[in-house]
């Protein structure tokens, strides 16, 4: 890997190259171009060689991509070789469709536990997964070695939630709580507020039709 700074940027397309890596795998496909790749994720083929040019040589001249060789690689490149422990906080209608689809992921992250503050609530079952009281998030967190932890509560309560993982080891947090969370520089967050992808959806409505309003997006790609 090359000793720059990788941006977020391209580290947010890899998870979508192996997903289409992954249904090529399932179809047989042994080989694919960046050119191909380019034409089914609508990115620049040059971008995508780019990309994974940050982490090594991975295609041959004329023939492209491995399928199996590069789903293994960036597996590698993300961590999914090994299998990462998440923990939940907040067993509402959207923590328990999070949990639910936990039993669906093809990779190796894994929500292992889920927490709430709601008496009524602990105790109960999503999928495999039991309730727990937030009295036991410390020691679950340090004894199943959960390193990412999600927050699905009300934003008033995001910010004390984020704490207390934070406190107990976590070393990244995905925040579904409409609001800004602090953390000390060490601690990834990555916000995942559908309100606000929604609203600035809309704009694209009637804005950005003939591609004239959506150059940061392009130039992303």
């Amino acid at each position: 890997m090359k000793s720059e700074k990788i941006s977020e940027a391209v580290v947010r397309r890899l998870p979508v190259y192996l997903r289409y890596l992954n249904d090529l795998n399932k179809r047989e496909v042994s080989t694919v171009s960046s050119q191909e790749l380019g034409l089914k994720l609508d990115l620049n083929p040059a971008q995508i060689r780019k990309d994974l040019a940050y982490f090594g040589d991975f295609g041959r001249k004329g023939i492209g991509y491995d399928v199996s060789y590069l789903i293994e690689k960036i597996r590698h490149i993300l961590n999914l070789d090994q299998q990462i422990n998440a923990v939940l906080v907040g067993a509402g209608n959207l923590g328990q469709a999070l949990s639910n689809y936990n039993l669906y992921l093809r990779e190796n992250i894994k929500i292992v536990a889920v927490f709430d503050e709601n008496p009524t609530k602990v105790g109960s079952r999503i999928s495999t997964l039991t309730v727990q009281p937030m009295d036991e998030i410390s020691d679950t967190i340090k004894s199943r070695n959960i390193r990412i932890g999600i927050i699905t509560v009300p934003d008033v309560e995001a910010q004390n939630v984020a704490d207390r993982l934070i406190a107990a080891g976590i070393e990244a947090i995905l925040n579904f709580a409409p609001t800004i969370l602090k953390a000390p520089a060490n601690i990834r967050i990555h916000a995942a507020d559908f309100t606000t992808d929604l609203l600035s959806l809309a704009y694209y409505l009637d804005n950005g039709k003939d591609g004239s309003a959506d150059d940061g997006a392009q130039e992303d790609k």
